[in-house]
C-alpha cells in the first residue's frame, strides 16, 4: 500500500490524508491497474495504453482486490462525518460487488451495454487523439484487444462449465454487435477502420511505420471481434438459456446493486402501474393543448412528421444540441444552481454504429482534459424531431448526469477519491436525471407544450420499465384490472407491445430496450425508483426545514454528497435536514426500503407557468 500521510487532489495540491481517504486513494490506484478499460471510462489518467484482462484469471484478481481492500477497511476508525460517508459509500459499493461475483455473474457477463464485448470497443470513444504520443497509446491498446476479447470468451467458456449461463437472446444480440465491429455486415465499415480515419486529419504529423501499425493493429482487432460473433452463435448460443428471466432472488441482487436498496419488488411492481396510469393522463391533457380533441398517438405523429418541427443533418442536429446544452448551463449558473468553471464544458457528440439505441453520458477525466460528453446514436436517421429530445438532453448533460457526475470531479478537497470516480450507483445517477427532467418544468424550461409532452413521454418509458422489467423478470402476472392483456403472464413479446402502447417509441428502439431490460436486470427500474427517492428526500427536507428550506441550497447538498446508493441517499439528506440545513455529523443506520423512502411524486407543472 502506498504511503498514506498525503493525499492529492489530481491537481497538483497535497493535504493530510486520513485513514479512509488513503485506503480509498489505494484502491484507485490498483483498481485502475487491474482494470484499465474501466478506468478510461471513469476518467482515471495514467493506463491508456493497457487493456483489461477479461480472463477467469483478471476476474478473480479484481474480486481479491475488493475483498482485501474490504476487509481493510473494517477495521479503520472514519475521522469526521466526511470521512465516515466515504467509509459506508466504499463499503456499500465494494460488498455489491463481490455479491455479484459470489453469485457467478462475471461469468456470464453478457448484455448490449457493459459487457466486456461493449467495453473493449467502447473504451476507444474516450482516448484521446490529438498527438502521435496519444496514436501510440491506441495502437499498443488496440494490440491488446484480440488477447482482451479471448480472455472474455474463456470466461464465458468457464461459465458454461460451471452451469453459469446467460440467456440465448443476449448471447446473439452481443453477436450481432461484434459482427458490426467485426465488418461482418456488408455497407457497413468496421469500427476499428473507422477510427483510424480520425489519424488522418491534418493536425496529426504522424509517421508512415506509425501508420503501418495501426492499420495493422485495427485488422487484428476487426478479425478478433469477428471470431467473437462466430463464438458467440457457433458455441456459446446453443448452451444458452432458452429462458429470459432470472427469477426472484437473482433479481433481487442485481436490483439491490443497481440502486443501492433493498426494494419490495411487488410493491415497487404496482407503483409502476399508479406512476404510468398518472402520466398518461397527463399526457393527454398536455395533448390536448397542442391538437385539442385529437388521442395522443395522432399528436405524436404530427410532431414527428411536419418538418418545422425537425432538424435536418446528423451535424447540424449535434449543433443543435451543442448549443441547448450550452444556453442551459448559461440559464441555471447561479439563480439555480452553482456550476464550476471546469463543469461549465459539454460537448454533444454522435454515437459510433452498433450499440444501443439510447442516448447516454461519459464524464470527464479527473483533471478536465477530457470533458463530460453526452453520445446521441443516430441510427442511420437524418432527420431530427425536436419534441422529444429538450428533455433528454436536460436528462443527459445540465442539470442531470452532466451537472451531478463532472461536478464530483471538482470536490476533490472534500470527497475521497474513490467518490470522485468509481462510487456510481445507477438508481442515484438516473434518479436524479430524471428528477432533473421533471425539474426543468418545475423552472418554466418545458413551457411550449410539445417539450412537455417529449418529458412526459421519457416519464412514461421509465414506468413501464418498472413494470416490464419486475414483470419478465418474475413472470408475474397483469393485474386483471388491466385493460391490457390481463391476467396475462409476462414475456418479451408482451413487454415489447406494452411498452410501444404506453411510451409512443417506434420498434426499433423499444426491441433494443427490451433486450437492455432482460440483460441487465434491476437497471431499467433504477430511473423511476431513483427518482422516487429523490423527490422523497426533497419533500422530507421541506417537511423539516419548512420556511427555511431553500432549492438550490438542497440541491447543493444533496449533489455534494457525491454518488451512493439510494439507501444511504435518504440518510444522508434526513441528517442534513435535521440539523438545520448543515453537513450532518453523526453516522447513519442500515440500509433503507423501499417503503422507508417518502413516496412523494412531487408536484405536478402546468404548461407555461413554473410550479410553485
Amino acid at each position: 500500500m502506498a504511503d498514506r500521510t498525503t493525499r492529492s487532489d489530481h491537481s497538483g495540491r497535497e493535504e493530510a490524508a486520513t485513514p479512509v481517504y488513503g485506503l480509498a486513494e489505494d484502491y484507485v490506484g490498483r483498481f485502475a491497474a487491474l482494470d484499465p478499460v474501466a478506468a478510461t471510462m471513469a476518467g482515471i489518467p495514467g493506463h491508456e495504453a493497457e487493456m483489461t484482462d477479461y480472463s477467469p484469471e483478471g476476474v478473480a484478481r479484481r474480486a481479491e482486490h475488493d475483498r482485501a481492500v474490504l476487509a481493510e477497511l473494517a477495521t479503520l476508525q472514519p475521522v469526521g462525518s466526511e470521512e465516515r460517508l466515504a467509509a459506508d459509500v466504499m463499503a456499500e459499493r465494494l460488498a455489491a460487488a463481490l455479491e455479484q461475483y459470489h453469485a457467478g455473474e462475471r461469468f456470464r457477463d453478457l448484455n448490449i451495454l457493459f459487457s466486456p464485448v461493449q467495453l473493449i470497443r467502447r473504451c476507444f470513444d474516450l482516448m484521446a487523439t490529438d498527438t502521435v504520443d496519444h496514436w501510440d497509446a491506441i495502437a499498443e491498446r488496440m494490440s491488446a484487444v484480440p488477447a482482451a476479447l479471448a480472455g472474455a470468451v474463456a470466461t464465458l467458456g468457464e461459465g458454461l462449465a460451471r452451469g453459469v449461463v446467460a440467456a440465448r437472446r443476449q448471447a446473439l444480440t452481443c453477436a450481432h454487435q461484434a459482427s458490426l465491429w467485426g465488418g461482418d455486415h456488408h455497407g457497413v465499415p468496421p469500427f476499428f477502420s473507422t477510427l483510424l480515419r480520425l489519424y488522418d486529419q491534418p493536425c496529426i504529423a504522424g509517421r508512415p511505420s506509425q501508420r503501418r501499425d495501426l492499420e495493422n493493429t485495427a485488422a487484428a482487432a476487426t478479425l478478433a471481434y469477428s471470431d467473437v460473433a462466430r463464438f458467440l452463435v457457433e458455441v456459446y448460443a446453443p448452451s444458452a438459456r432458452d429462458h429470459d428471466p432470472v427469477g426472484a432472488e437473482t433479481y433481487g441482487q442485481l436490483a439491490r446493486t443497481f440502486n443501492g436498496m433493498d426494494l419490495d419488488l411487488v410493491e415497487t411492481y404496482l407503483w409502476g402501474w399508479e406512476e404510468l396510469h398518472r402520466i398518461e393522463e397527463e399526457m393527454a391533457r398536455v395533448a390536448g393543448l397542442i391538437l385539442p380533441g385529437r388521442p395522443i398517438a395522432a399528436v405524436i405523429e404530427m410532431l414527428d412528421s411536419e418538418p418545422e418541427h425537425s432538424i435536418h443533418g446528423v451535424d447540424a442536429f449535434r449543433g443543435w444540441l451543442q448549443d441547448l446544452m450550452d444556453r442551459t448551463v448559461e440559464d441555471l449558473d447561479g439563480d439555480h444552481f452553482h456550476i464550476p468553471p471546469p463543469v461549465r464544458r459539454i460537448e454533444a457528440m454522435m454515437a459510433p454504429d452498433g450499440g444501443a439505441a439510447a442516448m447516454y453520458y461519459t464524464p470527464p477525466s479527473e483533471d478536465f482534459s477530457r470533458p463530460g460528453r453526452t453520445w446521441y446514436p443516430a441510427r442511420g436517421r437524418t432527420r431530427f424531431p425536436l419534441w422529444g429530445e429538450v428533455s433528454i438532453a436536460y436528462h443527459e448533460g445540465v442539470p442531470g448526469h452532466h451537472l451531478q457526475l463532472a461536478q464530483v470531479r471538482h470536490l476533490a478537497g472534500r470527497l475521497s477519491r474513490f467518490q470522485r470516480t468509481l462510487a456510481f450507483v445507477s438508481g442515484h445517477a438516473e434518479g436524479w436525471a430524471l428528477y432533473a427532467e421533471r425539474l426543468m418544468g418545475e423552472l418554466g424550461y418545458l413551457d411550449r407544450p410539445e417539450y412537455a409532452l417529449g418529458m412526459l413521454r421519457s416519464q412514461a418509458l421509465r414506468a413501464a420499465r418498472v413494470v416490464v422489467d419486475i414483470g419478465m423478470h418474475l413472470e408475474l402476472r397483469i393485474p386483471r384490472s388491466e385493460s391490457f392483456a390481463p391476467g396475462a403472464t409476462w414475456d418479451a413479446r408482451l413487454a415489447l407491445d406494452f411498452v410501444r402502447r404506453y411510451s409512443y417509441f417506434d420498434e426499433e428502439f423499444v426491441r433494443s430496450e427490451i433486450d437492455r431490460y432482460l440483460g441487465m436486470p434491476g437497471q431499467a427500474i433504477s430511473y423511476k425508483v431513483g427518482e422516487r427517492v429523490w423527490l422523497g428526500a426533497r419533500e422530507e427536507a421541506r417537511r423539516r426545514l419548512g420556511p427555511a428550506f431553500d432549492l438550490k441550497s438542497f440541491h447543493a447538498a444533496a449533489l455534494d454528497l457525491g454518488p451512493m446508493g439510494l439507501g444511504q441517499l435518504t440518510r444522508e439528506v434526513g441528517l442534513w435536514a435535521a440539523s438545520g440545513g448543515r453537513a450532518p455529523t453523526s453516522s447513519g443506520t442500515g440500509p433503507l426500503g423501499a417503503r422507508d423512502a417518502q413516496q412523494v411524486t412531487g408536484p405536478e407543472f402546468d404548461v407555461g407557468r413554473p410550479a410553485g
